[in-house]
């Protein structure tokens, strides 16, 4: 089987001095860590539209997923559904983001998408599509999983990998350094953050128009 190599994007507080493909370099100047997170709204796979906004006072995880891509898939063997249950359930809002276009053969539909979901028994917050990939892009996020921590002020306090080991091997959990606990843990003591940024790695983004 046609294994796919990973795609590996420098975290975005170092992101300006990376070289990349015109076609990976967001269309918008993607937002650095200590900056507001800009806003977006997009609907959620029932249709309902979602705004970060509205989540203003808690702190929130942005999670970019592909449920195509191995390295998704790796997290999903119960590494990000425990991420989501242990931090949503101390008041951290968590939305997975979608922002494969619809021409890709990677692209599931909403309802398809929330029974991936379901099937994986992951819990987010709310599972939301980015079709156009605007939200995608203005995050200058590249792959799945990217993720993305802002706090409750509303600044973005960490963009980079889900941890420190870049493979699609499930077994490389336990021994990976994981980002996005140590980053949650600290942010909910009120510690600021040891890693702010770091390496993301996974599948690149399917974007809509990625050429242009």
């Amino acid at each position: 089987m046609l294994q796919r190599r990973p795609f590996i994007a420098q975290g975005l507080a170092l992101g300006a001095a990376t070289l990349l493909p015109a076609a990976w370099r967001p269309a918008f100047a993607a937002v650095a860590v200590g900056q507001p997170a800009p806003d977006f709204t997009l609907q959620n796979t029932a249709g309902q539209p979602v705004k970060l906004s509205q989540f203003k006072g808690k702190p929130v995880v942005l999670e970019w997923n592909n449920p195509g891509c191995p390295f998704v898939r790796k997290h999903y063997q119960g590494n990000m559904q425990a991420l989501q249950k242990d931090f949503t359930q101390r008041g951290v809002v968590w939305l997975a983001i979608n922002s494969t276009e619809d021409a890709s053969g990677d692209y599931q539909p909403p309802p398809q998408l929330a029974r991936w979901m379901r099937d994986q028994g992951a819990s987010p917050s709310a599972t939301l599509m980015d079709e156009d990939g605007s939200v995608g892009k203005r995050y200058g996020a590249r792959v799945t999983p990217h993720m993305y921590i802002v706090n409750a002020q509303g600044l973005l306090v960490y963009a980079g990998g889900i941890d420190s080991i870049p493979s699609a091997r499930v077994a490389d959990i336990e021994k990976a350094t994981n980002h996005v606990r140590q980053g949650l843990t600290e942010l909910l003591a009120g510690k600021p953050l040891s890693v702010a940024t770091s390496l993301a790695y996974g599948c690149s983004i399917k974007y809509k128009n990625a050429a242009a």
